[in-house]
């Protein structure tokens, strides 16, 4: 019966490591049209490629500050002792620690980022509106019952 009981949990959470990556790889499909609109109005000609990682990675913060509040550094940098010691010998970034109501969200930004990007707003007013967006959404999705049942 115990086998059992641990066969069905091991079952369990391999649904919901499935869950969990396929929202994940949702959030990253979406990232590409988040990419191009960054490459297509925001990256000038002429730079060089340490200067268009650092367009992209301003960019991507941008979401990461609107959804969780922080910098993808600023979270490395207040990650607590222990997680630094397990993922010391992997690369790990805000995104990965991510809830599955998060990673919805997320995809829904980057989207919403694309197209504000595209509609010429500056980074300040895009920012304010996903946040403002990102806290209406978390609310909406934390009452959704299937996204719980998922995170449950």
């Amino acid at each position: 019966m115990i086998k059992e009981f641990q066969r069905l949990k091991e079952q369990e959470n391999k649904h919901l490591s499935l869950e969990w990556n396929a929202t994940r790889f949702l959030a990253k499909i979406n990232y590409k049209v988040h990419t191009d609109a960054v490459k297509e109005n925001l990256v000038p000609p002429n730079i060089s490629k340490q200067q268009i990682d650092v367009i992209y990675a301003d960019e991507a913060d941008v979401l990461n500050v609107a959804l969780f509040g922080m910098t993808a550094k600023q979270w490395m940098d207040t990650r607590s002792k222990h997680l630094r010691e397990e993922y010391a010998d992997k690369y790990s970034n805000i995104r990965d620690h991510a809830s599955i109501t998060q990673l919805v969200c997320l995809a829904g930004l980057e989207s919403l980022n694309a197209e504000f990007i595209r509609q010429g707003l500056s980074q300040s007013e895009r920012l304010a509106k996903l946040n403002q967006i990102a806290i209406i959404q978390m609310k909406s999705l934390s009452n959704s019952p299937s996204i719980k049942k998922l995170e449950n």
